[in-house]
């Protein structure tokens, strides 16, 4: 099968292992990242073929193949990979060599994490997805790296703006110097919801007619690409600086994890982003 084309992103293969990448990025040479599809793994039946989670009721060797020939594809190690704890918060928590493992081999020991940024060569960094925004962080002159979980709660509550204040506070980096990408997520063209989300939104200071179209029945569609790019912009990163996706998981089922498609009968799709060894 052939990756749907794309405008934004690099459509990549290693082996049977399918999945995308930031141009951006890639430029940079001391960055390893992808963003996976559900093609290349050993996952069967519901899970088929490369989901990336533990926790959805498959075989857990089969997902510990996936990390393998995903890790393995994009050249890191799964015995270095940190996952996050999702509950659809905005905390970002910084992880170092010591968290090697978390969730892979070892038990998390935190809870309630959407967002991990580190400076250590010796991590690799994962969050996971179907549907919700993958957020992945570069800054090439502090040489740190972090990718965050944006659902509509946490990209409501600033999570992209969240993480780059934690680069700025733990590290130093300055926003103008930070480049960042948004991932294949559910697009404006399918996220639909009722008032209580729209509501939610309309007490965003980011948020504005330009991220919504109303539609009859009180539903509403709302770009949440859109929404993270300008709290990315808030917080002081450059437009040129923030690639945004244009591939939607909903519309592309064949090739991603979409929880509107499938409800829970699915696997995850995963961000991976680490530093190589200076």
């Amino acid at each position: 099968m052939t990756l749907p084309k794309t405008k934004t992103l690099s459509s990549r293969q290693e082996g049977a292992v399918l999945y995308y990448s930031f141009p951006a990025f890639d430029a940079l040479g001391f960055v390893r990242h992808g963003f996976s599809t559900r093609l290349g793994g050993v996952s069967e039946g519901t899970f088929a073929s490369m989901n990336l989670s533990f926790t959805r009721g498959d075989d857990e060797a089969a997902v510990r193949e996936n990390f393998h020939r995903f890790c393995a594809a994009i050249r890191v190690n799964a015995e270095d990979v940190v996952i996050s704890a999702q509950t659809h918060t905005a905390n970002v928590k910084i992880v170092t060599a010591q968290d090697r493992g978390r969730g892979i081999t070892r038990d998390k020991e935190y809870t309630d994490i959407d967002g991990l940024i580190t400076n250590d060569p010796n991590v690799v960094l994962c969050t996971q997805y179907a549907d919700c925004v993958p957020l992945f962080f570069v800054d090439p002159v502090k040489r740190v790296v972090a990718t965050s979980h944006a659902g509509w709660r946490g990209t409501a509550a600033g999570i992209a703006a969240v993480t780059v204040e934690k680069m700025v506070a733990a590290f130093g980096c300055n926003p103008q110097d930070i480049l960042t990408g948004i991932g294949p997520s559910i697009g404006y063209c399918c996220f639909e919801v009722d008032t209580p989300v729209y509501d939610a939104f309309c007490q965003v200071p980011v948020f504005d007619e330009g991220c919504f179209t109303a539609n009859p029945g009180d539903k509403f569609h709302i770009n949440l690409q859109e929404v993270n790019r300008r709290w990315m912009l808030k917080s002081g990163i450059k437009p040129e600086h923030i690639t945004v996706t244009d591939l939607c998981t909903k519309c592309h089922p064949d090739v991603f994890w979409s929880h509107r498609i499938t409800g829970d009968a699915r696997g995850s799709l995963a961000a991976f982003i680490a530093l190589a060894d200076k």
